[in-house]
């Protein structure tokens, strides 16, 4: 099934303005992988780290180059960039039925434990713009690297409407 590229503008996307945010625009894959796959009633949107319109941000690790506040930032860049592909996948952010998973990876130093807290950069936005349907189930992991050397990548599942 084709997705809807229409880029409606509604209620969520009426909610990102009302909080100040914009989506960066869809980045283009690095590799061989698509940005996103619907399948039934699922949306999966591949992994996205903190770059903003094709500018890589907080490049380095957590424990060494960034506090935690600073990784929660990195984290919320990569939810836009995850917002941004469900939006060009499905026309409008409306069709999000649930955010069903957020998987968080963490360029950190072997002695940081807090990967919990920067992922919650990315969950409190799922849940500011889409309320209950926002609260999902979460991983957060720390790792050695990460693509171009980010703080920070995202991957979602999201539950949609046809």
């Amino acid at each position: 099934m084709l997705a809807q590229k229409t880029n409606q503008e509604g209620k969520i996307e009426l909610e990102l303005k009302k909080q100040g945010l914009t989506l960066p625009e869809a980045a283009t894959p690095a590799a061989n992988y698509v940005p996103y796959v619907i399948s039934g009633s699922q949306l999966f949107v591949s992994g996205q780290i903190c770059a903003w319109n094709g500018e890589v941000k907080f490049v380095g690790k957590l424990g060494k180059d960034f506090a935690v506040g600073e990784g929660q930032e990195a984290a919320k860049i990569c939810a836009l960039n995850i917002l941004a592909h469900a939006q060009a996948a499905l026309g409008s952010l409306d069709r999000v039925v649930r955010c069903i998973r957020l998987g968080v990876f963490v360029n950190s130093t072997p002695d940081f434990i807090d990967q919990p807290q920067v992922a919650n950069g990315a969950s409190d936005l799922m849940v500011q713009l889409f309320g209950d349907k926002g609260k999902h189930s979460r991983f957060a992991v720390g790792v050695a690297q990460l693509p171009k050397g980010v703080a920070v990548e995202v991957d979602a599942t999201f539950e949609i409407s046809k």
